[in-house]
């Protein structure tokens, strides 16, 4: 069972990311293999611990996923390594909001540490106050009994004195200090409407802010006490892609990566490839279709930074175009949903769907019970499904076509055309493995198969 420790915090802004990821790399870069995983849906975070760790940035999140697969999920990326780090999500006892919920969120950092039986090491911005953190340790650790906080790092501690006084009061509460990392102005990773510049978009200045990460804590954190202090009590089985089935064939899939669409799960290519397909990367800034491409797949991004771009290559989206019309499996997730349509912003698009995007000031965001009523190569009418979306911004369709999903409440989100299903909600895949051996059936029998 491989041992793991999770990274919390009072509130978001404590500084999760950088004392995660730092801790990701100076544990790697004293010997060890860590396996990095992220509380939630975020796509943007696990890019950077994949930079840190060198192996792939996975999620655990209770509300997409569901809270049985938890446990084997997080021992099927834990596999072969010697220890876990899982970064948390907001402060930590944060969630789903429901009406009448008391203590730990559903889906919160304290909820999936309770599932895992790992310890929690709490990071406290330590600006502004001094033995008021006792008081904050205290009732972080007392809050709900079955969270074991076992450590504090303190962050951007201001002097010497500052750090003194700090460490007294955390021996007020029995909570040991494994680390206090001072102020520091230098290490910044560029921002954007939806949070940080995506590690494969920022290329080597990712990479420079990662080793500035590890090296900060390697500087200034007890590594030794944290892996000691590691620990996980899941019995259950390692979850497996190889449970899908499988179909004949070996169809072609084409995914969209590069750096206009880099918000994907890691099982979703697992999955697809167990189910029988042959998954192939294709950019679609400089890149045309991969060659007998039968079903295409286009994650979430930020297509928007990228739409000049994205226009200029019009040999791939006229490719696209003609998949589409052609009846072909189209998967289009979050923004992915933006390029298929007519224009973004007014740059032409692939035109697979009737249609304009425009980016908003208004953030969507949040977690939505949907349900799907008209057939497409994933899902069946009925299926039920919890996804997430994440955008900022709004499509207006220039054609009648059936909604994607229809979210609780009535309102709709995307479209269901031919062989296309796009949406702006995304849902993990290994909640919905039948999904994926839908959509792979699909692409195995379109006539652009083989």
């Amino acid at each position: 069972m491989t041992p793991g420790v999770v990274i919390a915090a009072p509130a978001s802004g404590s500084g999760k990311t950088t004392v995660a990821t730092g801790l990701m790399g100076a544990l790697r870069r004293a010997g060890r293999s860590v396996a990095p995983f992220k509380v939630g849906p975020d796509y943007i975070d696990p890019g950077y611990h994949a930079l840190a760790t060198h192996r792939p940035g996975r999620n655990l999140d209770p509300v997409l996923q569901g809270e049985t697969l938890i446990g084997p999920l997080y021992r099927h990326g834990g596999r072969d390594a010697d220890i876990a780090v899982i970064e948390g999500v907001m402060g930590m006892f944060d969630g789903r909001i429901a009406e009448g919920s008391a203590g730990a969120a559903f889906g919160s950092t304290a909820h999936v540490a309770g599932l895992l039986g790992a310890p929690v090491v709490m990071v406290v911005d330590a600006r502004g106050q001094s033995h008021s953190i006792a008081a904050l340790l205290h009732g972080f650790s007392t809050f709900d009994t079955s969270v074991r906080v076992v450590g504090v790092i303190l962050n951007r501690v201001g002097s010497a004195r500052h750090e003194e006084v700090l460490r007294q009061a955390c021996e007020h509460t029995g909570i040991p200090v494994l680390g206090a990392i001072p102020r520091s102005d230098e290490l910044t990773v560029p921002a954007r409407h939806l949070g940080l510049v995506t590690a494969t978009e920022h290329g080597q200045r990712a990479r420079e802010a990662v080793e500035e990460m590890t090296a900060l804590v390697a500087r200034h954190v007890d590594l030794t006490a944290i892996a000691a202090l590691a620990d996980s009590r899941v019995t259950a089985a390692p979850w497996s892609a190889e449970t899908v089935t499988s179909v004949d064939g070996h169809p072609t899939v084409a995914l969209a990566a590069g750096k206009a669409f880099t918000f994907g799960y890691r099982e979703h290519r697992e999955l697809l490839t167990a189910a029988g397909a042959d998954v192939v990367d294709f950019d679609p800034l400089t890149d045309e279709l991969p060659a007998d491409t039968a079903a295409l797949v286009i994650p979430g991004g930020f297509p928007e930074e990228f739409v000049a771009e994205l226009s200029a290559n019009e040999p791939v989206r006229a490719q696209i175009r003609r998949l589409a019309a052609a009846g072909a499996p189209v998967h289009a997730e979050c923004a992915g949903l933006t390029y298929l349509l007519d224009d973004l912003d007014g740059h032409p698009m692939c035109g697979a769907l009737a249609g304009s995007a425009r980016f908003t000031e208004r953030l969507t965001l949040g977690y939505r019970e949907a349900v799907v009523v008209a057939e497409s190569p994933l899902h069946a009418v009925g299926d039920r499904v919890m996804g997430h979306e994440f955008h900022r911004t709004a499509v207006s369709f220039a054609d009648t076509y059936e909604p994607a999903w229809m979210f609780t409440g009535g309102r709709r989100d995307g479209a269901i055309a031919g062989g296309v299903h796009a949406g702006y909600l995304h849902t993990h895949p290994a909640a919905h493995p039948e999904a994926i051996t839908r959509f792979v059936a699909s692409a195995a029998t379109s006539k652009l198969a083989g």
